[in-house]
């Protein structure tokens, strides 16, 4: 009897083991079989990571095919606190290869409740590969791009700057993110249980980003740059900008502002000098605007370069009293000893002959009051006063450029107009993207070819007889204006502040480019005749000797016979 019990347990034990084993063997058939997929992925997932290649930046070249911004190989190295065995043996070496604070960082490693800390990013790629071959655990490298400036200060404002990412923050590398960026890549790649990759399991190719070509040339970008920071230190002023452009087609050689910096060491810069001020920021043009005046009379038909008027010490327009900057008795002057001498009262009689309507008319004309659309981001459109709320006084301000704020970008324009024949081009910066460049503009007529001749004859008695003497290059024609404006503060105008400008064309004859010159608060001499001329001067000669442009002008010829070869020029 009891072994009939005996026996009934064993086969009952036994048939237990046997369902036991049953239910394993069925659910491991269904883990292999029915659920394999979705386990594998369950592993994959917990073993694998998505390592985001980023791609090769586009690199920016100036005019001649010089980099000025170009992508470095770099690796950033990450650490798993959790997943490092020795966190003091980590510190002490990435200090030692990589240069990072060995107590800041340990002190990020004892923290194992975090998954996740930068050990360094973007290090030199030769460094990390150094401190990869110790094989510590928990430390992994992902491969990443660095911004590198290889001109280093020049440029630095047009070009701008990127992030950490190397997303486009500033100036050009932020216009033109979506070309330069490309497009990433990845990889799945399977790690042991240490962290190290074994197997990459999926991927993509990254996309690198498209290369462009810029108007600037790096020479004379680095001289225009080198000289208004010459002219800052020498007349203290609290900040300088130059603009060379081709008037045929707007083409910008060099945009330099003082003070400036270095992108290759951004902590160190002030938002201040990384401003492109030609662009982005306003001031009251003085007489350099006369342009807009005079040429509106000329256009209209109210007067020619011989038109003469007698012209009092002053002139009153509604409650203001406008004097010459320099006192004078009663003279007659024509409309050329008008702009030659940058005379206020005469220009402000041209201005009363156009009225207020043809004046605001002419100052929309020549493009004030609106951006340029130069492809630069942040331009300023200056301010311009609308009609309507013009004063009785308006009239004897707006014509000798106060009372109206303007862009160096826009006063280079208006004058690069007058020296292509009265066509205005579309100033730019991009030459082309990818190698492609793109249609070039027609332009837009602002006056006629015989008006334009006629103000280049004007401007070059400007130089050779008038308040621009200092902006003369032996053997070139030279035409051109200077501008001396004091500059505004709330209810009125500030003591001793001024703005110092000057802008001219070289060669007169056949204008290869147009130079702006503007300095902000200069102590000492405040007029543009004085402070920016002989910044122009400066550049000019650079330009002229390293683009090779022959003389039109030598020494022995009459500076009476230039203006008078211009003036039938404008005649024809």
């Amino acid at each position: 009897m009891r072994s009939i019990r005996a026996n009934h347990r064993i086969l009952f034990l036994l048939a237990v083991v046997v369902c036991v084993f049953a239910a394993a063997l069925t659910r491991a058939v269904w883990l292999q079989v029915v659920d394999a997929d979705v386990y594998k992925a369950m592993a994959l997932k917990q073993h694998s990571e998505r390592i985001v290649i980023p791609p090769t930046r586009g690199t920016i070249f100036d005019r001649t095919g010089e980099p000025l911004a170009i992508g470095e190989r770099a690796i950033t190295v990450v650490a798993d606190p959790k997943m490092v065995a020795d966190p003091i043996l980590v510190a002490k070496q990435a200090e030692a290869l990589l240069g990072v604070d060995a107590d800041s960082l340990y002190e990020r490693l004892r923290d194992t409740s975090n998954r996740f800390t930068y050990v360094l990013r973007q290090a030199d790629e030769g460094k990390a590969l150094a401190f990869k071959e110790l094989g510590l655990l928990g430390v992994n490298f992902y491969p990443e791009e660095r911004r590198s400036y290889p001109q280093g200060r020049v440029a630095s404002q047009v070009i701008g700057l990127v992030g950490v990412d190397n997303e486009g923050l500033e100036g050009l590398e932020r216009a033109l993110e979506a070309k330069l960026a490309g497009t990433p890549g990845f990889e799945d790649v399977i790690r042991d249980p240490g962290g190290r990759p074994i197997d990459v399991v999926r991927s993509k190719p990254e996309q690198p980003g498209t290369s462009v070509n810029l108007t600037i040339d790096h020479q004379i970008q680095s001289s225009a740059e080198a000289e208004v920071l010459e002219a800052m230190r020498r007349w203290q002023a609290k900040g300088a900008t130059a603009i060379v452009m081709d008037p045929r087609s707007g083409a910008i050689l060099a945009m330099a502002n003082a003070p400036t910096f270095n992108p290759n060491r951004v902590s160190d810069s002030t938002v201040d000098a990384r401003r492109n001020r030609a662009v982005t920021d306003i001031y009251e043009p003085g007489s350099t605007f006369k342009i807009v005046t005079i040429a509106a009379a000329l256009e209209e038909g109210i007067v020619t370069p011989k038109t003469r008027f007698t012209l009092a010490p002053t002139i009153r327009v509604g409650s203001h009293t406008i004097r010459e900057a320099h006192a004078r008795p009663t003279q007659r002057m024509t409309v050329r000893d008008i702009l030659s001498r940058s005379s206020n009262v005469g220009t402000i009689t041209v201005g009363l002959k156009l009225g207020r309507g043809n004046v605001a008319a002419w100052v929309e004309r020549f493009g004030f009051g609106r951006r340029t659309g130069i492809d630069y981001p942040g331009e300023s459109a200056g301010m311009v006063l609308p009609l309507e709320q013009w004063s009785d006084s308006t009239l004897g301000t707006v014509p000798i450029g106060q009372g109206i704020a303007v862009t160096a970008i826009q006063m280079a324009s208006a004058y690069a107009a007058i020296g292509n024949g009265g066509v205005m081009a579309h100033p730019h910066l991009v030459e082309s993207i990818g190698g492609a460049s793109g249609e070039p503009s027609a332009g837009r007529r602002v006056v006629s070819r015989k008006t334009a001749a006629q103000m280049m004859a004007m401007f070059t008695s400007a130089v050779m007889d008038g308040t621009g003497g200092e902006a003369a290059i032996p053997g070139y024609t030279v035409a051109g204006k200077t501008g001396t404006a004091q500059k505004p503060e709330k209810g009125g105008y500030a003591t001793g502040k001024y703005v110092a400008s000057f802008v001219g064309l070289v060669p007169a004859t056949k204008p290869r480019f147009v130079i702006l010159v503007m300095v902000d608060e200069p102590r000492g001499e405040i007029y543009g005749g004085v402070v920016a001329a002989p910044v122009f001067r400066d550049i000019a000669r650079f330009v002229l000797q390293y683009l090779e442009v022959p003389p039109d002008a030598p020494e022995t010829v009459d500076g009476s016979l230039v203006v008078a070869a211009l003036a039938a020029t404008a005649a024809e």
